[in-house]
């Protein structure tokens, strides 16, 4: 049985590469972002939707500036033998723009995508034990994360509009984006804070933001290998293998969902206690630490769910 444990909280803050320069705070059109380069207004949003088409994922689009984006255009660019820079130059548009697919359309959100239910979550851990579910707290948050973005992004690309059944939406153009190939070896590298994709020759063809553990709870460097791959996984909690967990508390099992402690994805490894995973956060993935484990999107931690099996190579290296 897969038994994810606690070994997986984001809790230190990382310190950031130099920042992009973020888009103009004032709502954006499609038409806008769908012809945006260079400096224009919309540039770095359309970046964005690019690279996660590209499958080298800024993690969370929202449109602004990070280090998250910063390496997955570096990234992209290695893959394109262009100089890895980090910096949306007229040679790496060139080579995003071979996709033109818009990066904003629109979409009618159905009657089953508002209807919920929807519930704050507790931060008590027994508290959460006891709910049937650990799903989505808000149609703002289930929405956000259909389209891989920021809840504040929805919001600007859609001012003024209700949630409801009906609504034309307009959002970044990254659903339903095609199942990647086979990973031959996953790659966390944790002085890049990603995880990659091999295929047999070496090629780095998917790279996602990642969190990698902590000097308290370091990545455990290594050759191992994935064991299993649990979708909405239960989350088997034991204060007895956290330095900082209250030892009053019993152990207790949390129910699946996108807000459980590891997401809607469990991606077992062979070192005991430690795997991949999703998260309730995906704008801290990349940015802060985590107990050991490897956190990425819920969104991300799904991708490199269907390109791996039992047995596939991880090497988690400094």
């Amino acid at each position: 049985m897969i038994r994810p444990t606690f070994l997986c909280a984001l809790y230190l803050a990382l310190a950031p590469l130099p920042a992009l320069a973020a888009d103009d705070a004032a709502a954006l059109t499609p038409e806008q972002v769908n012809a945006a380069t260079g400096d224009a207004p919309g540039a770095l949003l359309r970046a964005q939707v690019l690279l996660e088409r590209a499958r080298f994922s800024p993690g969370e689009i929202d449109g602004g500036a990070g280090s998250n984006t910063a390496r997955a255009i570096a990234a992209f660019q290695r893959a394109h033998d262009l100089k890895p820079s980090g910096e949306l130059d007229a040679a790496t548009w060139d080579a995003l723009g071979k996709d033109a697919t818009p990066a904003l359309v629109t979409h009618t959100l159905t009657a089953e995508e508002v209807a919920g239910p929807f519930r704050k979550m507790p931060e008590d851990t027994m508290a959460k034990a006891g709910l049937e579910s650990l799903g989505f707290t808000s149609v703002e948050e289930a929405i956000a994360e259909k389209f891989q973005s920021s809840p504040a992004l929805i919001a600007r690309l859609n001012p003024d509009k209700a949630l409801k059944a009906g609504t034309e939406l307009v959002v970044p153009n990254v659903a339903d984006l095609a199942a990647l190939a086979p990973a031959a070896t996953v790659v966390v590298d944790k002085s890049d804070s990603v995880l990659r994709l091999q295929d047999a020759d070496g090629r780095v063809y998917a790279q996602f933001p990642a969190s990698t553990g902590s000097e308290h709870d370091p990545l455990p460097i290594g050759e191992w290998a994935i064991t299993t791959v649990a979708m909405d996984p239960t989350y088997h909690y034991n204060p007895e293998l956290f330095w900082d967990a209250d030892k009053s508390q019993a152990k207790a099992t949390l129910p699946p969902g996108p807000n459980s402690p590891v997401g809607t994805v469990w991606i077992d490894l062979s070192k005991e206690h430690y795997g991949i995973h999703g998260t309730p956060d995906p704008e801290k993935v990349g940015k802060t630490e985590s107990y050991g484990c490897i956190r990425l999107t819920n969104w991300s931690a799904r991708a490199v769910a269907a390109a791996v099996e039992a047995g596939t190579p991880a090497l988690l290296q400094e």
